[in-house]
């Protein structure tokens, strides 16, 4: 495998895999204790946990972004192109709904705990962790047919 395409798909592989397991720790631990905050605290707690996440998770979520894209015109032979394609179709949802749909419920949350909006992020939030989860098996399947010999 050129080296170029080695990086591409460490790159990839790291980003993908360190978002999946923060957003699953945010699905099942994070979001749902949201609730035990207490409304006279929520708001500031909002506002801090945004200004927390946000420097973690919008450098990595541009770089995997930026790598998905790239494997497109640029990947490893063990790499379908349907993959390649596939794999940057579910960073687009997973941008698409961040931008559209938790950011907004995070912006209702902001202004103070609301029982509507918490249970329509933790419920929405799935399609982010259900898109990265794909995202890393797959980036890990060619990762593996990168380092197993094809059998003839």
């Amino acid at each position: 495998m050129p080296a170029i395409h080695a990086v591409l798909l460490l790159a990839s592989l790291g980003t993908t895999w360190f978002l999946t397991g923060l957003i699953w720790t945010i699905q099942v631990d994070g979001y749902p204790l949201f609730a035990s905050v207490g409304r006279e605290a929520f708001a500031a707690f909002e506002a801090d946990h945004r200004r927390r996440i946000t420097p973690l998770v919008g450098p990595v979520m541009g770089a995997e972004l930026l790598l998905a894209t790239a494997l497109i015109f640029d990947r490893p032979s063990t790499m379908p192109t349907w993959l390649a394609w596939v794999g940057t179709a579910i960073v687009g949802v997973i941008w698409l709904s961040t931008a559209f749909v938790q950011v907004p419920l995070h912006d209702r949350l902001g202004r103070g705990f609301d029982t509507e909006a918490h249970h329509l992020l933790v419920a929405t939030n799935w399609i982010r962790t259900i898109g990265w989860t794909l995202r890393a098996i797959g980036l890990s399947w060619v990762a593996w047919r990168s380092l197993v010999p094809a059998t003839p």
